[in-house]
């Protein structure tokens, strides 16, 4: 067994009809850029009406027909939110509670101390976080899972994983095994994914191999270690 193997995104997420909200972190193949990749599901008229919207350097997630909102709780939130050598990528509003630790010099890990999985019983999803620090033409990661310690939902365990960019080498962390009810929660390490250069390659590569009837959306951002430039791809089946 190749405990190092790397698989791509497309072999990853082509027979899972409901991985959910999916984050990959890592480093392009010829080691210049950090890639992120952050993408949403839904199985519920609730869930899948929705768009993400740049705002500056943050992402946001709005209704696309507001007027059919249910309940915007766990479903519109900042995915993405940018601060000064750092970049915050979750599936919920733990990123804002992120942002705040950090600017207030408190840690990832102190953040994420302080909330647990969703509330939305008997699934009880998990909340997925990143976060990348920018130093010295380079970068580190960090990604976590707050998960349910049982079928009842009565204590939170939670995981954290921190990396030495690699190149060619990402980690990818979603929020469910597959379809089901309840819905299997994620187990395991972040799964070992390869990164290449292209960055519309690899949009394309993750967005044609999720489900068609459960993807809403995918928000990919390359950003070059050297000079800070970015760019970004973003893709809506809402349009």
């Amino acid at each position: 067994m190749n405990v190092y193997k790397k698989d791509t995104m497309k072999n990853l997420v082509k027979d899972n009809s409901y991985v959910g909200r999916g984050i990959v972190i890592g480093k392009t193949e010829d080691g210049t850029k950090a890639a992120v990749a952050y993408f949403i599901m839904g199985r519920s008229d609730n869930s899948r009406n929705r768009i993400f919207k740049e705002e500056g350097e943050d992402v946001m997630i709005y209704p696309f027909d507001a007027s059919k909102v249910e309940d915007p709780s766990l479903i519109i939130y900042a995915p993405i939110r940018k601060l000064d050598g750092k970049l915050i990528v979750t599936n919920g509003d733990q990123t804002d509670t992120i942002r705040d630790f950090v600017v207030a010099g408190k840690s990832f890990e102190d953040a994420l101390e302080t909330r647990e999985f969703e509330p939305d019983a008997p699934n009880w999803t998990p909340r997925i976080s990143g976060m990348l620090t920018f130093a010295e033409n380079d970068f580190t990661y960090k990604m976590s899972i707050l998960k349910s310690a049982d079928e009842a939902g009565t204590a939170c365990n939670r995981f954290t994983y921190s990396y030495k960019a690699i190149a060619g080498v990402g980690h990818f962390l979603h929020t469910y095994m597959g379809d089901g009810s309840p819905l299997p929660t994620f187990t395991g390490e972040p799964e070992r994914a390869s990164i290449p250069n292209d960055i519309d390659a690899w949009t394309k590569e993750i967005w044609e191999n999720l489900n068609e009837q459960n993807k809403i959306s995918i928000y990919v951002r390359f950003t070059d270690l050297k000079t800070g430039a970015v760019e970004n791809r973003m893709i809506n089946k809402n349009v």
